[in-house]
């Protein structure tokens, strides 16, 4: 009976060890499989009604009628957010290589500590929004941090990524959805290829 008082614990834990492994690993299969599908609505949305003081001085906040001129990347980020740390390189990497511009909007962050995380990082946005409330990102569909979205030259969503970018992201789908929204005036040809 002492046996099986010290035994049985042992099996429960095991088993919720191994329940709890295998959870996480089907979910980051799942994610690995479609980690940036949106429906198609979502793809096609125009920017929605917003207006966002700066974060800082020296780079300007933005709002809806900033879009429309061209192609434009937008960074959902927070200084609080460990993806958004991992992903800073590359974005930083986008922007100072001048594949397009980058804005970023701030979400939920306090200022001081959003500031200190850039200068810490280094910062390439050409504009950022400050977002304390959240309000904004709720607007744009964001779900979590961090986000990155395509705008086309018609101030229309065409892209969205959850989590963050990797370099095999940005060389296989949103380096091609670039270029092909800049130069193709359907815009519809570069969806059915993303």
């Amino acid at each position: 009976m002492r046996r099986l008082t010290f035994i049985l614990p042992l099996v429960i834990f095991a088993g919720f060890v191994g329940a709890t492994g295998w959870y996480i690993i089907e979910i980051q299969r799942d994610s690995q499989r479609a980690p940036n599908i949106i429906n198609a609505g979502e793809q096609n949305k125009p920017v929605p009604e917003f207006d966002l003081p700066p974060l800082m001085d020296g780079i300007p906040g933005f709002a809806t009628g900033d879009f429309g001129s061209q192609v434009v990347m937008v960074n959902v980020f927070a200084s609080w957010c460990i993806p958004c740390r991992a992903e800073h390189p590359l974005i930083t990497r986008i922007g100072e290589d001048g594949i397009v511009p980058v804005w970023g909007i701030n979400y939920k962050n306090k200022r001081e500590e959003a500031i200190a995380w850039l200068e810490d990082l280094g910062n390439s946005y050409e504009r950022i929004g400050f977002d304390l409330s959240g309000r904004v990102g709720i607007e744009w569909g964001v779900y979590g941090v961090p986000e990155t979205f395509l705008v086309d030259r018609n101030g229309r969503i065409r892209y969205k990524h959850v989590g963050p970018l990797t370099r095999s992201d940005l060389n296989e789908t949103i380096l091609p959805m670039i270029e092909c929204l800049n130069t193709t005036p359907q815009v519809t040809e570069c969806l059915s290829g993303s």
